[in-house]
């Protein structure tokens, strides 16, 4: 039986998430990622809490192209994080190729001051 995208991207993202976990100096920044919008959280793993949380359903994130929206989308968590003392962050890409609007977003980020 044929695995779906779904269960594909899942797997792929286990098997990311084996490697990768977020700690309190160095949370994870989680992405997620849909045909209309692009939604990301940095996350602390041992406490299992959500730090800091943004998406491209805020009101403040211009509507243009899919990209620029996923760039925006990164620096303003990189605004949020700063505010919130995080600097540092482990970047999962939640199963999605590092391509497009993951890799958008992830640029963004580093262009607003996180480091992974």
């Amino acid at each position: 039986m044929k695995r779906s995208k779904l269960q594909n991207r899942n797997r792929i993202h286990m098997r990311v998430r084996k490697k990768i976990s977020g700690s309190a100096e160095r949370p994870r920044l989680n992405v997620y990622r849909s045909n209309k919008a692009i939604y990301c959280q940095i996350i602390d793993d041992l406490k299992g809490h959500t730090l800091v949380a943004a998406s491209s359903m805020d009101s403040d994130i211009p509507k243009t192209t899919k990209s620029e929206v996923a760039k925006a989308v990164g620096q303003r968590i990189a605004e949020k994080a700063k505010d919130a003392g995080i600097v540092n962050v482990v970047f999962d890409r939640g199963g999605y190729l590092y391509h497009g609007r993951v890799k958008a977003l992830a640029e963004g980020a580093r262009e607003g001051g996180l480091q992974f």
